[in-house]
């Protein structure tokens, strides 16, 4: 039997050990209790040396700034704005300026996941009326002041008529133009569905990042809104698979993450095991990728912003899974 697991990452194929590059002693993968030196380590797994060189070094930005991405699924749920703020954390923690749009209309909840819910005051709606500047509107993180977040809207307030594609990309391109200096990143937090909302939100957009998890009703709709976005003419799709769960995969009740790469057929940014910090940082409203020590899904975000800097992707391969232990019973047909 095999199962099929992301490669390229800090993420241990069987355990998502987390490596680093200072520790004297690491861990082995299949023994927890057994150690080994750094260098017969890395010697043993070349692929983790490259990451652990990669980290060492800036990535280096490419394509033309400001890049504007949406973060789309189709699904509700799957963990678009969770994604979205912890990346647009990571991008700020990497030194690059980076705005975050909440476009989901009535329904915001990315101020909630970064914890400036107390600090709107001013949404794009304003904006667009002319009640107040566009950096009025803009909420700067004290804890990374590289980071601001627009809303759109109020929570519980209807999207207004004349609000649509060509009032987000105005929008953008304010921010092209502001006097401060453009961000280098816009990242797009796109609502559910494929209704007016979904379309509002991918018309200013170059790239789009697609969150889905492994099971048959995200991947239908994430399906769906691939062709879509391909209509609007954004060719560069990237996936996240999120809540991947490695004992599931193993027992085959869960799709691997080549399954979904091959049903999709889009190039994977990361893979996102599933972590009950997830939940704990929601509440918090402290994103992952600021805890301390660093949580499995958080370190699997900011690995996926740093591919969407050097707009790179990471490869899932089948890795054969270890034959199950056989008891005393065994030899009896137990």
């Amino acid at each position: 039997m095999a199962c099929r697991l992301p490669t390229n990452s800090f993420l241990s194929a069987s355990s998502f050990v987390h490596v680093s590059p200072s520790s004297h002693s690491l861990p082995i993968a299949s023994s927890p209790t057994k150690t080994l030196s750094t260098a017969s380590f890395y010697r043993r797994r070349p692929n983790i040396t490259r990451a652990v060189l990669q980290w060492n070094r800036k990535p280096q930005l490419a394509g033309e700034t400001p890049r504007v991405v949406v973060i789309t699924s189709g699904k509700g749920g799957v963990g678009k704005t969770t994604t979205t703020a912890n990346i647009g954390l990571s991008l700020a923690r990497l030194g690059f300026s980076v705005v975050a749009i909440d476009a989901d209309v009535g329904l915001r909840n990315l101020d909630l996941l970064l914890g400036l819910e107390n600090r709107v005051n001013y949404t794009a709606v304003e904006v667009i009326n002319g009640d107040c500047r566009l950096d009025q509107a803009l909420v700067r993180d004290k804890r990374w002041p590289s980071f601001e977040l627009l809303c759109i809207s109020k929570p519980r307030s209807k999207l207004p008529l004349s609000f649509g594609s060509k009032a987000i990309t105005w929008l953008v391109d304010a921010l092209r133009s502001r006097t401060a200096g453009h961000p280098d990143f816009v990242l797009i937090d796109c609502p559910a569905g494929i209704d007016a909302g979904f379309i509002t939100a991918i018309a200013p957009a170059d790239e789009a990042v697609l969150v889905t998890t492994p099971d048959i009703t995200a991947l239908r709709d994430a399906d769906r809104v691939t062709g879509l976005l391909e209509c609007d003419g954004i060719r560069d799709i990237k996936m996240i698979v999120n809540r991947v769960r490695t004992d599931l995969i193993r027992g085959e009740d869960m799709m691997s993450v080549l399954d979904v790469q091959e049903m999709l057929g889009l190039p994977l940014l990361g893979v996102i095991p599933e972590d009950a910090e997830v939940i704990k940082s929601t509440n918090r409203g402290f994103p992952l990728v600021l805890n301390k020590p660093p949580a499995l899904a958080g370190l699997a975000f900011e690995q996926a912003a740093w591919r969407l800097v050097e707009q790179d992707s990471m490869t899932a391969v089948m890795v054969e899974e270890e034959p199950k232990k056989r008891g005393f019973f065994s030899f009896f047909g137990g």
